[in-house]
């Protein structure tokens, strides 16, 4: 699914992250923690193929991401949903046009039939507010409509960046809970976390590793959390 070897980037002379070797297999979930500014958000654009290594080799879906085509790069990101912490919507668009975006985009939105659709918002509990306006939302709901829209079209691999950083307790265990359900459908999960109770919570329910990111280094952590 995902392969890093001795993959690094640099930014402005600064070095964020060196010397990363990872290999991340179809169907696991991994947290990636570390503190803030440590680089998560860089290393999971890596991932995702917004930012290119300055170093080393990376491969997303059995691809080298070193020369790749646009249309390569267009054809691999429809594999990949991400889930920002700080989602962002267009506000004048009513939140079923928002979720449909991706497959709008991609010339696929009638791949997914009205039926499945209703089913997707449903189990993200949202059923009720699809005429809604972003702004509308309270800050849960508008997380659970970005994690509906990043796996709107199925992807193969889910990235999340703090996506319960800016939520209460309850419902961030609502959106652990969706991520651990789509991880057991057989999708890869990537969730880029400082939160221990929440990985302690997740390591009861689903087996799952945990990346630490420090000194631009990416190491595997030990089970004692």
């Amino acid at each position: 699914m995902l392969h890093l070897q001795e993959a690094g980037f640099s930014y402005g002379g600064r070095e964020i992250l060196s010397g990363v070797n990872l290999d991340v297999a179809p169907g696991s979930f991994y947290f990636l923690t570390g503190p803030s500014g440590a680089g998560k958000t860089t290393f999971l654009r890596l991932c995702y193929q917004a930012l290119m290594p300055t170093k080393g080799v990376v491969r997303i879906l059995d691809r080298d991401v070193r020369g790749l085509h646009r249309e390569d790069i267009a054809q691999i990101r429809r594999r990949i949903g991400v889930v920002h912490q700080d989602c962002q919507f267009v506000d004048h668009m009513n939140m079923e046009d928002n979720i449909r975006m991706p497959l709008q985009v991609s010339g696929r939105n009638t791949e997914l039939d009205d039926r499945s659709f209703q089913d997707l918002i449903s189990w993200v509990g949202l059923s009720a507010h699809m005429s809604a306006l972003p702004p509308e939302l309270s800050s849960g709901e508008r997380q659970r409509a970005a994690l509906a829209r990043a796996v709107v079209m199925s992807p193969d691999l889910i990235l999340a960046d703090e996506p319960t950083g800016n939520l209460d307790w309850e419902m961030a265990q609502k959106i652990l809970t969706l991520l651990i359900e789509l991880n057991k459908m057989g999708k890869t999960v990537i969730v880029a976390t400082h939160d221990l109770q929440l990985i302690r919570m997740a390591k009861s329910k689903v087996s799952t590793r945990v990346l630490r990111l420090a000194n631009n280094k990416v190491q595997l952590a030990g089970v004692d959390l």
